[in-house]
């Protein structure tokens, strides 16, 4: 479980209307201006994902047990999802329309049926599930348990008689400790995963479901993103108000950005390498261009921004 202050109930929607070197120049008035609208959803409002498929975004909504889905051509909740207790983070997979939602109350993941919104099973994972991502080429969540210390391995597989997909969990991989946040890179089925108290990330073989590294970033990694058109790894360091910049290749640190208070979330558009980064404590978006690692832009939001999900669809 992470600790909250605030208890922001609204999602804020960036939209890139003005180039990022525009916006830098804009007057602050402005420049706020451009994170239009506001959309009411739930209490403590915790994780978001994007099916760029159908246009659908999806809000944990940790003290009411709840996710919110959110029309993204309307901006309007279309429908409010009951999921198990205190989920904390949320996953989806466009090519099934299915979306994963990490319940760190009660160490469960929901899938949600993305046509029907409607839950089509629970399966218990770790020990305080604080983050999910899915490999939608293979088809398989993982979890990263906090307390734990370790990521949950879930295959899904189709009823042969109709109904929603059977979990199964294929494995239990060691990571270090409080694992907080979990990327995949499908393009060469590797996992990634911050280490909250040991300054690391921890680099999974998604074939093997084998530990092969340990990358050292900065203080309290808390997040963490791919841009798999670059194979480059985004991992915002919560105590250093700084982004790692990995190179998935080698798996050694490039670059070190210095962003906002406290980031605590980080997302990747990978048609225009832009990396989004919300800082909790500084009530803004920090805008990175991938090409060369330097900050274009400071987004005012709300306030205590804790996720960030991008459509790279609809930019």
């Amino acid at each position: 479980m992470r600790p909250h202050t605030r208890s922001t109930r609204t999602l804020r929607l960036a939209t890139a209307a003005a180039t990022m070197g525009a916006l830098l120049a804009l007057p602050l008035a402005t420049a706020a201006s451009a994170a239009s609208p506001t959309v009411p959803v739930g209490t403590y409002p915790d994780g978001v994902a994007v099916n760029p498929s159908t246009n659908t975004v999806y809000v944990t909504n940790q003290n009411d047990s709840t996710v919110s889905v959110i029309n993204g051509s309307t901006n309007t909740v279309t429908a409010t999802v009951q999921v198990g207790i205190y989920p904390s983070a949320v996953a989806v997979n466009p090519s099934t329309n299915t979306v994963y939602v990490a319940n760190n109350g009660d160490s469960t993941v929901s899938a949600i049926n993305g046509s029907t919104n409607a839950v089509t099973s629970t399966v218990s994972v770790g020990s305080g599930p604080s983050a999910v991502a899915v490999n939608p080429s293979t088809n398989t969540v993982y979890v990263a348990n906090y307390s734990g210390n370790s990521v949950s391995v879930i295959k899904y597989s189709i009823q042969r008689l109709g109904g929603g997909p059977v979990p199964t969990v294929t494995a239990t991989v060691q990571v270090g400790s409080k694992p907080s946040a979990v990327a995949v890179n499908p393009s060469t089925n590797t996992v990634y995963v911050t280490n909250q108290y040991d300054r690391g990330v921890s680099v999974i073989n998604g074939s093997t479901n084998t530990v092969t590294a340990t990358v050292q970033v900065g203080n309290s990694p808390s997040a963490v993103a791919v841009n798999p058109s670059t194979n480059t790894v985004y991992v915002a360091n919560k105590g250093g108000k700084t982004v790692s910049v990995i190179n998935g290749s080698t798996n050694a640190v490039t670059a070190t950005l210095k962003v906002g208070n406290v980031p605590s979330a980080v997302a990747v558009n990978p048609s225009t390498n832009t990396v989004f980064v919300a800082n909790s404590l500084g009530n803004s978006v920090s805008v990175i261009n991938g090409s060369n690692n330097t900050v274009t832009a400071t987004v005012p939001v709300g306030s205590g921004p804790s996720a960030v999900a991008v459509n790279p669809s609809t930019n």
